[in-house]
C-alpha cells in the first residue's frame, strides 16, 4: 500500500430519477469535509437528458459551504469552452475558495464538435492552446500569446488565481497519447471511472516510462483514479443498481460490471487496495446513489480498512 494515500469523493451532481435535490447537496458537502476527505469532485455534463449541475457553478456553491477541503472537476471538456472566459471563471473560483481548486480537463469526443460549433480538425492543437492561453492569462501581468486559434496581445486579467503559478491542471483519459500529453503539459493525471483497475495498472506502466523519459520527478506529478462503487452486503442488489445507473449515464449497463467496485465494506476495501497498490496518490470514490449513506459508510467502514 502506498504511503500517504489520499481520498477524494464525488459530489451528488447527477439526478437521473427526478429533479435536482439541492437540500442533499447542502447537507452532503459540509459533512464530507467534516469526515476528513481530501477533495470533493464534480464532473461535466453540459448536454444530455439527465439532470446534471454544471461543474464550475456547482464548485462555486461548494466553495461557500466549505473551508478547507480541495474542490475539483474531472473533467471539463476544454474544447467546448472559450479559454479566455474559462480562465476568468476558474481564476475567480480559485480566489473565492482561497486556492483550493484542482482543474481536470479533457479533450472530449469528436462527435460533439458540431453541437458546440467547433471544427473537429486540429483537436489536439486546439486543446494544447487552451491550456497555454489560460496559463498565460493566469501568470503574465499582460499576457502575450500567438497560436493557431487564439492570440493575446498585452491582455490583462485580474485577479490572478491564489495558487501559484496557477491551479493544478490534471488531464483525464486513458490513451497513451493522453498520458504523454499530461507529462508534457500538465501537473497530474486522473484515470477515468470508465476504465478498469487492470487498465489503470497498464496505464501506470506507460506513465512511469513517460515521466522517466521526460526527466520529470514522479513525486511532483499527481496521479489519481476515479472509482465508481457501492457498499452493500447484498451484492446482487448493488450490482443491479450500478447497472441501472450506468445504463442512464453511459447507456451501457455492462460497463458497471467491468469498472465498478461493489459489495461489503471488506470486499470494497480489498478491491480499492488493488488500485492503491498500482501507484495512485489519490482515489476518488464515486458513489452513484444513496449518497449520504454511502458517504458515511465509506468513511467509517471502508477507508480505514484499505
Amino acid at each position: 500500500m502506498a504511503a500517504g494515500l489520499r481520498w477524494g469523493i464525488g459530489v451528488p451532481q447527477i439526478f437521473p430519477d427526478g429533479p435536482v435535490d439541492m437540500s442533499l447537496v447542502r447537507r452532503w458537502v459540509p459533512r464530507a469535509e467534516e469526515l476528513g476527505f481530501d477533495s470533493l469532485w464534480t464532473m461535466e455534463g453540459i448536454t444530455g437528458g439527465l439532470a446534471t449541475l454544471e461543474p464550475v457553478t456547482l464548485l462555486s456553491y461548494m466553495s461557500a459551504l466549505t473551508e478547507r477541503v480541495k474542490l475539483g472537476v474531472s473533467v471539463i471538456i476544454a474544447p467546448h469552452r472559450n479559454p479566455v472566459q474559462l480562465a476568468k471563471a476558474l481564476g475567480s473560483l480559485d480566489t473565492i475558495n482561497q486556492g483550493r481548486l484542482i482543474l481536470g480537463i479533457g479533450m472530449g469526443h469528436r462527435i460533439m464538435s458540431d453541437t458546440f460549433g467547433i471544427d473537429a480538425e486540429h483537436r489536439v492543437t486546439r486543446f494544447v492552446e487552451i491550456m497555454d492561453v489560460m496559463k498565460a492569462l493566469w501568470t503574465q501581468p499582460q499576457a502575450d500569446y500567438s497560436g493557431r486559434f487564439w492570440k493575446l496581445q498585452d491582455t490583462e486579467m485580474e485577479p490572478k488565481p491564489v495558487q501559484k503559478p496557477h491551479p493544478p491542471i490534471w488531464l483525464g483519459g486513458g490513451h497513451p497519447r493522453v498520458l504523454r500529453r499530461a507529462v508534457r503539459h500538465a501537473d497530474g493525471w486522473m484515470g477515468a471511472g470508465a476504465s478498469s483497475t487492470d487498465q489503470f495498472v497498464e496505464n501506470m506502466g506507460h506513465l512511469r516510462a513517460y515521466l522517466e523519459g521526460a526527466g520529470r520527478d514522479p513525486a511532483t506529478f499527481a496521479v489519481s483514479k476515479r472509482v465508481y462503487l457501492a457498499i452493500d452486503s447484498n451484492e446482487s442488489r448493488a450490482e443491479t443498481r450500478l447497472r441501472t445507473w450506468f445504463g442512464h449515464m453511459y447507456r451501457n449497463p455492462d460497463m458497471a460490471n467491468r469498472v465498478s467496485v461493489w459489495g461489503s465494506p471488506s470486499t470494497c476495501a480489498e478491491k480499492l487496495a488493488e488500485v492503491a497498490d498500482a501507484g495512485t496518490g489519490m482515489i476518488m470514490l464515486n458513489p452513484v446513489y444513496d449518497h449520504m449513506e454511502q458517504l458515511e459508510g465509506l468513511a467509517a467502514d471502508v477507508i480505514p480498512k484499505v
